[in-house]
């Protein structure tokens, strides 16, 4: 659930070596943007970075597909850019593994993603009604679903799959990293946990609510329009929280409801050591989708 401390020169070592590459060489033009979005719903302003490809400043007419990644509980929107992800995606567009595509991380505090039990924080109509309305105006984007991905990692994960899962209208791809979907929920959480999940599904967890948001159910609600979807999802089997049993849930769900599926589980724990060797898989899945394939 909470993504522990990372660490951008493990990050970066694992994941070079997953790629094979020596040294990462890095575009001179690619550069990353950071900024906020003012929120009605939110009644604040939300902050995000834009991680935009080499050619886009070179090119003024062309449109690009559009990813946004979600970060994990204690994370903030500035993290896929200190953790070294966004020189990895440099990399992997420079020598051609990935199709040059905009990358959006926005910032979700403790949301999940998603509006809060009380309706006193609306996370997922904000980003519904504002955020990709005015990330999608401001950049150069194209237009239609099949040019939009949405992934994340933990509390990122789960969000992810939820806001895929329940506006499919919206996403051609969705993918997540050891996402936070547990197949009962918690009753009586403790500690830090309570206190940061309590505020968005409850004290105590009220189960309904929970069931209702979660990617399981939104699963079959949508089955029809999620067979149209391109999805990917793994976790680690030694994940401290139990988050693989989340993921067989919805791996066996969406196999009963003959939803198309790729589904992992890897050797691993919750932490950027495995995300970071897990991330370039996602990204070309993204980068596959985007292209067509």
């Amino acid at each position: 659930m909470m993504s522990p401390r990372k660490s951008p020169i493990i990050l970066l070592a694992v994941v070079c070596a997953a790629l094979g590459a020596a040294t990462p060489t890095f575009a001179a033009e690619a550069r990353a943007e950071c900024a906020s979005v003012k929120s009605a719903v939110l009644k604040r302003s939300v902050d995000y970075c834009a991680l935009l490809p080499a050619s886009y400043g070179a090119d003024k007419q062309r449109r690009y597909p559009i990813l946004y990644h979600l970060h994990g509980l204690g994370d903030s929107e500035q993290s896929f850019i200190q953790t070294g992800a966004w020189n990895l995606v440099e990399n992997m567009q420079a020598s051609g593994e990935l199709v040059e595509f905009i990358t959006v991380t926005p910032a979700g505090g403790t949301t999940f993603y998603i509006d809060s039990r009380d309706g006193r924080v609306k996370y997922e109509q904000f980003f519904i009604r504002e955020f990709i309305p005015a990330i999608e105006k401001k950049y150069r984007v194209k237009p239609g679903r099949a040019a939009r991905g949405v992934s994340g990692i933990s509390m990122g994960g789960y969000g992810a799959l939820h806001l895929a899962f329940a506006h499919p209208q919206l996403f051609g791809s969705a993918s997540a990293h050891s996402a936070a979907i547990f197949v009962r929920p918690p009753e009586n959480l403790r500690g830090i946990a309570g206190a940061l999940m309590g505020p968005v599904f409850g004290t105590p967890t009220d189960k309904p609510f929970y069931e209702r948001n979660s990617p399981i159910t939104l699963a079959w609600r949508n089955a029809a329009a999620l067979r149209k979807m391109k999805i990917y999802f793994d976790c680690g089997t030694e994940d401290g929280y139990g988050f693989f049993a989340g993921t067989r849930a919805l791996d066996a769900e969406l196999t009963r409801l003959k939803v198309p599926h790729e589904a992992h589980l890897y050797p691993g724990a919750h932490d950027w050591v495995y995300f970071a060797e897990h991330l370039p898989a996602s990204l070309k899945f993204h980068s596959r989708a985007f292209a067509g394939r």
